[in-house]
């Protein structure tokens, strides 16, 4: 299920944010979130911050992605980078690693998809995926992207350069398929 963020969600959030592997996963290893210090109020108020205003952003959409089952948060699923001229915009979305193989970001990638295409009337979505990340990939795949080209080297990840690949999805693939190729 995806909402909007609630001040409940935040320290989920936050520990997925700090998370090393979600950090390599996402290409957010030198991000500003790395250094958010799970002792320090103020870090936390700045995240509290941010987030409380998500709802508010007319070029963007942020939801918190929940599992049904708990209720608790478990990632976000964003669209951002709008282009109304064009009606693009880019996804990404961030998963707890307790979340990985459950089905959360195929399913979260299919609801956002859906919103984008069917209330949005956005024509296309793109994103990027990192070569080490391949079960994301396969989440994209299962929704109806298609790979477009690859990004050589894009990310460094330590002592290594990392390819990423840019992927779509277009407003006619969506209702043909409705994100289940």
């Amino acid at each position: 299920m995806l909402r909007p963020f609630v001040d409940d969600d935040l320290d989920a959030i936050r520990a997925a944010l700090r998370d090393p592997e979600v950090r390599r996963l996402t290409g957010s290893v030198n991000d500003e979130t790395a250094a958010l210090a799970p002792e320090d109020p103020a870090d936390a108020e700045r995240l509290r911050a941010w987030y409380s205003t998500r709802a508010t952003q007319p070029d963007r959409l942020d939801l918190a992605v929940v599992d049904l089952a708990t209720g608790e948060c478990v990632g976000e699923a964003v669209l951002n980078q709008w282009d109304p001229g064009n009606q693009s915009c880019n996804f990404r979305i961030l998963l707890a690693p307790s979340s990985h193989g459950r089905g959360f970001g195929t399913e979260a990638t299919r609801l956002i998809i859906g919103y984008g295409f069917d209330k949005l009337g956005l024509h296309r979505i793109s994103l990027e995926v990192y070569a080490f990340n391949p079960r994301a990939r396969r989440a994209y795949e299962k929704a109806g992207f298609r790979p477009e080209g690859v990004l050589r080297q894009s990310l460094r990840y330590g002592d290594q350069w990392i390819d990423a690949t840019v992927m779509s999805i277009l407003a006619p693939e969506w209702a043909e398929y409705r994100g289940r190729p």
